[in-house]
């Protein structure tokens, strides 16, 4: 089995996850293996921009409620809305009750059915107050929030593509994904960003350092459940369900943090 050199990985991460001007050079298995490894290194990036826009209003003299929706606006904003738009069709999917074939065949219309606009309303109301209430205490826990949530967003994909989870469909870019990530690797990064976010969160307090860890855990957990769900319903994921994970875990992590 070949290796990616680690540039190959973390061009394909951020020129499929993200409109960062970075080019992907390989799209084959190996580069797309490397890719959903550095998933989550994409997902700090665009965690690092959108906390840095919400604190910068703050600075500026903003309120919180701003600042939330700004920090909210930030990561569609640099996936030109993949993920949400992916969510939204594995809602429609979902809610439609029509075998696979059919599901699968509503996601990839071009329209949002009402499942889809009802499940986006509701996520990024929650994500919008979950992020009120974290800047509503500080701008630091705002910023923690924010971090966590997109970096525990791309964990939910470099799990998803682990080994033994087949794609539903031959092309696209959840075929291109699918079971390239050895599932030893996706654990050892799952630790890594785990660990990382008990770390980040011993900066800002106390308690900050286990509802970073317990986040992002919370996170993974509901993107699985998710995972298999999709998985047993389409017979596989696809990029829309991909999009749907990673929006599912950051608004779960975004929840938990606004705890206690």
């Amino acid at each position: 089995m070949s290796k990616t050199p680690l540039p190959d990985g973390l061009r394909f991460a951020f020129g499929t996850l993200t409109v960062l001007p970075v080019k992907v050079t390989r799209w084959d298995r190996a580069a797309a293996r490397g890719g959903m490894l550095c998933a989550p290194v994409a997902g700090l990036v665009v965690g690092a921009g959108a906390a840095l826009v919400g604190v910068a209003l703050l600075a500026m003299g903003a309120g919180p409620l701003l600042a939330a929706v700004a920090t909210a606006a930030v990561p569609a904003a640099l996936t030109r809305g993949l993920h949400l738009d992916g969510l939204a069709d594995t809602a429609d999917g979902l809610g439609s009750g029509k075998p696979a074939e059919d599901a699968l065949r509503i996601m990839k219309q071009s329209d949002i059915g009402p499942f889809g606009v009802i499940t986006l309303l509701f996520v990024l109301l929650a994500q919008v107050a979950a992020l009120f209430q974290a800047y509503d205490t500080s701008w630091a826990r705002g910023a923690f929030a924010a971090l966590v949530s997109a970096t525990a967003a791309r964990l939910a994909l470099t799990l998803a593509a682990r080994a033994g989870v087949p794609p539903a469909r031959p092309e696209g870019l959840g075929a291109a994904v699918a079971g390239t990530v050895p599932v030893r690797g996706a654990l050892l990064v799952a630790a890594a960003v785990v660990g990382a976010a008990a770390g980040g969160g011993a900066l800002v307090g106390t308690y900050d350092m286990v509802r970073g860890a317990v986040a992002v855990v919370a996170a993974c957990a509901v993107a699985e459940l998710l995972l298999r769900h999709c998985t047993r319903r389409f017979g596989g994921v696809t990029g829309d369900v991909f999009g749907g994970l990673a929006e599912t875990a950051a608004t779960t992590a975004l929840v938990v943090l606004s705890l206690g």
